[in-house]
């Protein structure tokens, strides 16, 4: 009998999670199968049970069990701690563990940065927003600041790290080596044409980096690059965070370039 993944959420709507992890179990020949399975919140104790009776050998989570699902652990990593949410679940012997490799999904594009950048603007204060901000310094980044329109949210995650929080009206205005955005404003549908960051205030050379990943090219990445900025789509951060859980579950590497090509044709279909 296969070996069970999956991912839990409510409402779960499309993911690529599958497609991509079943296809890494077949790439190396393991006996293994992915699903998703919609969750709802008051259905989540009697599932993480069913993990450890049946087993299921792993687990992708997102909202709104990220923190919820945390109860129903023996250990979580200081990382998963630290931001306050679970995106993966693994075995480690017979202990149930958490992790969250949205953090390293956000940092493995920027590792090859020479050299890195000095200071990071991240846009929003949500779970994304959490986890660039854990990333960027983990990273080593000196300066690093949040910016959200509800100030009181943005106030509350940069004093959970540490970091500055910056008025909506003044986010473009600290001359960031790197802005990060973890809103929806570029989200495909009816916030597709919207941006966080106007234009002409991107810094020459400056790095652009957006968690949206369809479109694969926001409006603020398009202006971005039109500026002279580098820039990386949130295609990065969903591949490499799934690299990342890929690896704790099965102790092998999925082939990163096969898996983008994966991942792509699937954005573009």
């Amino acid at each position: 009998m296969p070996r069970a993944y999956g991912i839990i959420g409510w409402p779960l709507g499309h993911t690529m999670s599958p497609a991509l992890h079943n296809w890494g179990f077949a790439e190396l020949g393991l006996d293994a199968r992915y699903e998703a399975w919609p969750l709802e919140p008051e259905d989540l104790p009697a599932f993480m049970e069913r993990v450890r009776t049946e087993p299921i050998h792993g687990l992708s989570v997102t909202i709104p069990h990220k923190r919820a699902v945390m109860a129903h652990l023996d250990r979580i990593s200081d990382r998963a701690l630290a931001i306050g949410a679970v995106n993966t679940v693994h075995w480690d012997g017979d202990t149930l563990c958490g992790e969250n490799t949205d953090v390293i999904g956000v940092v493995a594009p920027l590792r090859s940065l020479d050299p890195l950048p000095r200071s990071a603007m991240v846009l929003g204060a949500g779970g994304a927003a959490r986890a660039a901000v854990a990333g960027f310094l983990e990273l080593g980044i000196p300066r690093v600041a949040v910016s959200n329109r509800t100030q009181s949210k943005g106030e509350g995650l940069a004093a959970d790290f540490g970091v500055a929080c910056v008025p909506w009206d003044e986010r473009m205005d600290g001359g960031w080596e790197l802005v990060c955005n973890t809103t929806p404003l570029g989200m495909s549908g009816d916030m597709q044409e919207l941006t966080p960051w106007d234009a002409d205030r991107f810094e020459d050379g400056a790095v652009a980096y957006d968690i949206v990943y369809n479109p694969l090219e926001t409006r603020f990445l398009a202006e971005a690059g039109a500026a002279g900025c580098r820039t990386v789509s949130g295609l990065e951060m969903f591949l490499h965070q799934g690299l990342a859980q890929f690896r704790l579950w099965t102790g092998r590497d999925m082939d990163e370039a096969g898996a983008r090509r994966l991942l792509l044709a699937a954005l573009r279909s």
